[in-house]
């Protein structure tokens, strides 16, 4: 029934003009299933208090209620057709009533972490794109129809949304940057091993999908108290998300998966001094897939020890400054980085290895991210037990695995749990075998630090560029130099305008 009811809601956006892709599919389903949510939970709250025989204050006044102006039930429970708005009557209440009320909920909340808060920060970054109100109208009917009362029901509901966000991540454009395969998350969550109690940070959350794993591993952990399941919900999970869509999606992944008020803060992490971070501030566990290939101004770059445009470069420090000693990390980066001779790739290598143990380095192969043609690796480290213990004599080993599939991998043929299954093994123990083997930190060369992927049983350097990252930067320079050779035709004509006018004046 709810994969039916996706595809009839994603068949009317399809006739939408102001929905023009997958983004816009999800965007859209997102805020009308947060609002469908928000009415079940302040029903089984009332519930609840009326079984304890008190008074549930809802959050939202009545005529904003989801059962007011979306769906109103006749005596028989059935949808009231002359209460229920339509046509130009619903898309004008949407658009000038609703909207603007609930992003009201942000200057009334009590803080950044409230429910209250959050619905003021999702309807005040996003807009309605359903023009129709007959569309509109037709989608909220097949809303209406879902239910996410039960666990069961929030578990099936959660996988369809991750499915759309994953289709998403396939659709091209920039859809990509909110979805990291979910198979290499587990792998990575499984790696890193988070406990009950400890607090678990991503600063460029994207979609949520490494906060949402997280929370499926631990809440399967067995023998949980009504203790745990609290600090699961309100004091475990953190993350920051600078992109609107990005930040209402995962808002809603969460809370499909079961955390009901997510402590996502909708913020630019790199617009942070790392001066600025306290203790207080620091993380147990960092996972993160923070977006590469981004160019950061200058007075973002003010913010950091080593000043670097490359994205994810800054996002290494601020997760290096933000996990507490002995903290564990797994962040995904691009597999230059682990080469790189330019000053800003050094040291940083040398402030990894200097501040933090990298213990394990798993090589992606290419296809790894559908629609980037970048190769990537994950780093596994702790803080406050350096791969490099200057003075004492004494290194550590970093041990690394080559991820080989033995197949292309694609759209049609992604990553899955069975692929990362050896390496989920064999890192227990950092055995080495044809795919992995150890390096010992006194050999890294204490100029460069390079760290390249070298496999000495007869696996060729992997460092070296990928045919798509080569086509992807021969085609980034050809749209730079169209654009260029645009600006010079613009300059020309308007000098070539500038002439004729001065002829005509004298």
């Amino acid at each position: 029934m709810f994969e039916q009811a996706f595809k009839n809601i994603d068949d009317v956006l399809w006739k939408e003009a102001g929905c023009a892709s997958e983004l816009d599919y999800t965007e859209q389903t997102s805020w009308l299933l947060f609002l469908k949510f928000l009415d079940g939970l302040e029903q089984d709250k009332a519930m609840e208090a009326g079984l304890e025989g008190k008074k549930y204050a809802f959050i939202l006044d009545a005529p904003y209620r989801w059962e007011s102006w979306a769906a109103p039930k006749g005596a028989d429970g059935k949808l009231d057709h002359n209460k229920a708005l339509t046509g130009d009557d619903l898309r004008d209440f949407v658009d000038r009533k609703l909207f603007p009320y609930l992003h009201g909920f942000k200057l009334k909340a009590s803080g950044p972490n409230t429910l209250e808060y959050k619905i003021g920060e999702i309807f005040g970054e996003i807009k309605n794109k359903i023009h129709s109100g007959y569309n509109l109208r037709e989608i909220i009917d097949h809303i209406d129809e879902l239910r996410f009362r039960s666990q069961t029901e929030k578990h099936e509901l959660s996988h369809l949304y991750e499915a759309k966000i994953k289709n998403m991540g396939n659709a091209g454009r920039n859809g990509g940057e909110y979805y990291t395969p979910r198979p290499l998350i587990r792998a990575m969550v499984q790696v890193v091993q988070p406990k009950i109690g400890e607090r678990i940070y991503d600063g460029a959350c994207g979609s949520a999908g490494f906060l949402c794993e997280g929370f499926d591993y631990l809440k399967a952990k067995p023998g949980l108290t009504t203790s745990n399941i609290k600090t699961l919900q309100e004091r475990t999970f953190y993350g920051k998300e600078k992109k609107s869509l990005a930040y209402v999606i995962a808002i809603m992944n969460m809370i499909l998966h079961g955390i009901e008020a997510p402590n996502i803060v909708h913020s630019n992490t790199l617009a942070e001094n790392l001066a600025d971070i306290q203790d207080k501030d620091r993380m147990d566990v960092i996972l993160a897939n923070p977006p590469f290939g981004g160019k950061e101004r200058k007075e973002v770059q003010q913010n950091f020890p080593i000043r670097t445009g490359e994205t994810a470069f800054l996002f290494l420090q601020h997760f290096i400054k933000m996990l507490k000693a002995g903290g564990r990390a797994g962040v995904v980066i691009k597999n230059t980085f682990l080469s790189n001779t330019d000053n800003a790739s050094v040291s940083l290598r040398k402030l990894l290895l200097e501040s933090c143990n990298l213990h394990t380095v798993l090589d992606c192969p290419g296809g790894t991210f559908q629609g980037a043609g970048v190769k990537t690796v994950v780093l596994f480290f702790e803080k406050g037990a350096p791969t490099l213990r200057h003075g004492s004599g004494q290194a550590l080993k970093i041990w690394y695995y080559q991820l080989e599939p033995g197949r292309n991998m694609g759209k049609t043929n992604p990553l899955n749990d069975t692929d990362l299954a050896e390496f989920i093994e064999l890192q227990k123990t950092k055995a080495d075998s044809p795919k992995s083997w150890s390096v010992d930190a006194k050999s890294i060369d204490p100029a460069t630090f390079d760290l390249s992927v070298k496999n000495p049983d007869g696996g060729e350097e992997v460092t070296h560029r990928s045919p798509q990252e080569i086509m992807g930067e021969i085609a980034a320079l050809d749209a730079e130099s169209a654009e260029v050779l645009a600006q010079i035709q613009r300059l020309l004509t308007i000098g070539t305008e500038g002439c004729s006018g001065q002829r005509r004046r004298d």
